[in-house]
């Protein structure tokens, strides 16, 4: 195998929506391209086209928020993957609170995390934003997590921005 695009076709990975607020302007985007990469320390790397309203928003923040979606939200995933900030609100149209950091936390998302920024990796059309854990969210105790978002629920939606 030389493609890439073979191997990665046989994947079928979790999708997050990742926010951010950055002197006054808040940013999200959809995300492919994610996953936790040390468990002492726990760390997670997020990566954001540098073609993306959210990436430019990033670059001037420290902290991110990642929201793991859950099957039953892909209408957040058409808000925030079918649309780009250039153009739209995405905000106005999904429910939020200020998170504890200020950054923007989606109410219906049960599963969440906000990490500082740590560190920012080059990737070719995408940068790596190392986050370490700095407050969050899960299913409650005891409750079953929700089933999992993933790339081929959202396949078929055409991108608010080309990566």
């Amino acid at each position: 195998m030389t493609d890439l695009g073979d191997f990665a076709a046989v994947l079928d990975g979790p999708m997050y929506v990742v926010t951010v607020e950055a002197e006054g302007e808040r940013a999200g985007c959809l995300v492919g391209f994610a996953s936790q990469c040390s468990i002492h320390p726990p760390r997670f790397v997020v990566w954001l086209s540098v073609a993306n309203h959210t990436y430019r928003v990033a670059r001037e923040a420290s902290y991110l928020t990642v929201h793991a979606l859950s099957r039953g939200q892909r209408e957040l995933a058409e808000i925030f993957g079918g649309e780009t900030g250039d153009r739209v609100d995405k905000f106005a149209r999904a429910d939020w609170r200020p998170g504890g950091l200020g950054g923007p936390v989606l109410t219906e998302v049960r599963t969440w995390f906000t990490g500082r920024i740590e560190g920012r990796l080059e990737g070719g059309d995408h940068m790596g934003f190392l986050l370490a854990p700095i407050e969050g969210s899960g299913p409650a105790e005891g409750a079953a997590a929700p089933e999992t978002l993933r790339y081929g629920d959202v396949r078929d939606l055409e991108p608010g921005h080309p990566a």
